[in-house]
């Protein structure tokens, strides 16, 4: 909706159905990723069916996008940042009536930026994106935040590259974890002061530019005049943060020479340098049935590809692999690499977005069973332990995969879309 906004630059407010409130499980808040989890942990023993029904029947106690910083409030929350939203967009709960007075309130805004003739590119250009990308370092967003501002603003006029993004993580602090990098969830976040109060602390420190104008009418610095932080246990202080990088970082090497994204906030700190043997799929179903079969060990990296914007095709996420390893027990010793995308609900050593992918001939096609994969995410790197002659000579009998998909909107889809670091977007 977004890109279409900016494309057709035309007055547009984006407001959202809210996320829901968190369940609660054995006294302790809980989310839709504790849920995936749960399967993960009954298919090794850990649970029992019992204990897998109480995270059912309570994970997702309302109406609402998902209660942790997973994609759709990840993008809610950046909407908000960017200013093509009200204060409030991205955390006031669904079932609130403050929600209400939200929805009322953007028909309201809607007609004064339609009789100020203030269109969605006057409000989303190269300073709001930016803005919007400090925002998603010190909140902690979902991978695909990545892919998301990348097509909005390639539409926008001024496409970024995934430079700009590592440039802008590694001086903006990491203030918040929320699900499912930490125990809080959207209701703490709003609770705490919500977007506008983590973009006031970024202020402090001249983090992201307040001139920059929003659908309110008004600049950020004008939205975030009163804002403060409600509650430090949320929200960390900007001079106490969780980490003085941001929540994502991008990594290259000879398997992504043209980048891949890693949801860092969410990767325990003994995974953030990992070495391990590849265990190699082509397709996530073939991943998943391995991983419940219990044939992936402590130390391993599993490498799932032909799952890109062209290979899947579209580029599905992978929320079911990534969660089995957790629910295992397995998300602090196994690492998983993968052309395709997840859902922001993973969390573990997660590399996505994997460029050139592999139905284009990208590395990460000539990655062999057992070859050695080192990852180093403080110094944004992935390599395989293969030299270059050794991977040309695999170049040389590689034999293209058959597309998933030959006929229809898909086959043509699959011809036409772009590299996930050009945002996946159709040329």
């Amino acid at each position: 909706m977004v890109m279409a906004a900016v494309r057709m630059n035309i007055p547009a407010v984006v407001v959202s159905g809210g996320p829901m409130m968190a369940g609660t499980v054995c006294g302790q808040e809980t989310s839709l990723s504790k849920m995936f989890e749960a399967v993960g942990a009954r298919k090794a023993n850990m649970i029992d069916d019992k204990e897998l029904l109480e995270y059912e029947e309570n994970c997702c106690p309302s109406c609402g996008s998902c209660s942790g910083m997973y994609t759709a409030n990840s993008m809610n929350c950046l909407c908000e940042a960017i200013g093509i939203a009200l204060p409030g967009n991205g955390t006031i709960p669904a079932v609130m009536s403050g929600r209400i007075a939200l929805a009322k309130h953007a028909g309201m805004a809607i007609m004064d930026l339609v009789k100020r003739d203030v269109k969605a590119r006057d409000i989303i250009n190269e300073k709001s994106i930016r803005n919007a990308l400090a925002c998603d370092m010190a909140l902690g967003c979902s991978s695909n935040s990545v892919l998301h501002l990348l097509a909005i603003s390639n539409e926008a006029g001024f496409p970024l590259d995934l430079k700009t993004i590592n440039e802008i993580s590694a001086r903006t602090p990491n203030l918040c974890h929320l699900a499912p990098a930490g125990p809080t969830h959207m209701q703490d976040l709003n609770a705490a002061g919500g977007v506008q109060a983590v973009l006031a602390e970024l202020a402090k420190k001249k983090l992201i530019d307040t001139t920059a104008i929003t659908a309110t009418g008004k600049t950020v610095g004008e939205n975030i005049k009163s804002a403060s932080v409600k509650d430090y246990n949320t929200i960390k202080s900007i001079d106490a943060p969780y980490s003085q990088t941001g929540g994502i970082a991008i990594l290259w090497g000879n398997i992504a020479k043209n980048g891949c994204v890693v949801k860092r906030s969410a990767v325990a700190p003994e995974m953030l340098v990992h070495s391990g043997p590849a265990r190699v799929f082509d397709c996530e179903d073939d991943a998943i049935a391995s991983i419940y079969g219990g044939q992936i060990k402590p130390g391993d990296v599993v490498v799932i590809r032909y799952e890109g914007p062209k290979g899947g095709p579209g580029m599905r996420e992978m929320l079911n692999p990534t969660s089995a390893l957790a629910g295992m027990k397995l998300d602090k010793s196994v690492a998983l690499i993968t052309d395709g995308r997840f859902s922001g609900a993973s969390r573990g050593a997660s590399i996505g977005h994997v460029a050139p992918e592999a139905a284009e001939g990208g590395e990460i096609a000539l990655i062999k069973e057992g070859d050695i994969i080192d990852i180093d995410i403080p110094n944004n790197s992935v390599n395989v332990r293969v030299d270059d002659k050794q991977l040309q000579e695999r170049r040389s009998k590689l034999v293209a995969k058959e597309p998933n998909i030959k006929t229809g909107w898909l086959a043509r889809y699959a011809r036409l879309v772009s590299s996930s670091d050009k945002g996946a977007v159709l040329k």
